[in-house]
């Protein structure tokens, strides 16, 4: 089976910070059928942040029971070799938030996006949050610009394209998110997903449902149609649904 959760934003017990995804993230655990899987994780986006890491192993690790491990891109010279023994030793790949646009600069210049996309079909789960959570779609809705200006616009930053949608993090989170959206949609075919923080987008091959850690926290299908624009609140359901259905206008 093929497996995905996006994660629209939410904290994992960082200091200072509670942890707010447990939820979503027993849920990731639970698709690998394993009591400890061996989580790797991999903060590109946050230029390899040693203390980004030190949290994952508390959280995943030392609460969660898994076995963590860390894939350095920009620290570490590593062979491609050694790159695809970590990604494809892995029960659950978990992508950390930062900047999108580097991130995936870093990965087609490694062809870390080629390596994920045959992890995908080993059936490895793939998950990740802000960050890791657009890097498994189309196209994502990202402040990238915004780590060397704060002023600086949203872009459209191309993902690996394995969910054909636009997906948009941090929606309830970050008040420009909905406006910018709007705007970029407009220009932009088929429709997007907007995740809230602790919300995720959980896919099982062609079937989907949405999981969150707090229940005021929503999912939304975003799309215009005949100059009319519309946001919808995504149905959270127990069971599975059909993800064509959820990716047509």
């Amino acid at each position: 089976m093929k497996k995905i959760i996006a994660i629209g934003g939410g904290e994992i017990g960082r200091p200072g910070f509670p942890v707010e995804t447990t939820r979503i993230d027993k849920e990731i655990i639970k698709l690998t059928g394993k009591k400890n899987p061996k989580l790797l994780f991999i903060p590109t986006a946050s230029a390899d942040s040693e203390s980004y890491y030190s949290t994952v192993e508390k959280h995943f690790g030392k609460r969660l029971g898994c076995k963590t491990d860390v894939l350095h891109l920009i620290k570490d010279a590593l062979s491609r070799k050694e790159i695809e023994d970590k990604i494809f030793k892995s029960d659950i790949i978990y992508v950390g938030g930062g900047n999108t646009l580097k991130m995936m600069k870093i990965w087609r210049k490694s062809k870390v996006d080629e390596i994920l996309l045959k992890a995908y079909g080993k059936g490895i789960v793939l998950s990740g949050i802000s960050a890791g959570s657009i890097c498994w779609f189309k196209f994502g809705n990202s402040d990238s610009k915004k780590f060397i200006d704060p002023n600086a616009s949203l872009i459209k930053v191309a993902g690996l394209g394995l969910i054909n949608a636009l997906n948009c993090p941090h929606y309830d989170f970050e008040a420009y998110r909905k406006v910018d959206l709007k705007k970029m949609m407009k220009k932009t075919s088929g429709v997007a997903i907007a995740l809230d923080n602790c919300c995720a987008l959980e896919i099982i091959d062609d079937k989907y449902k949405i999981i969150t850690s707090k229940k005021t926290a929503n999912a939304y299908k975003a799309y215009w149609k005949r100059n009319k624009y519309y946001e919808e609140i995504i149905k959270k359901e127990k069971e599975l649904k059909p993800l064509n259905q959820l990716l047509s206008k």
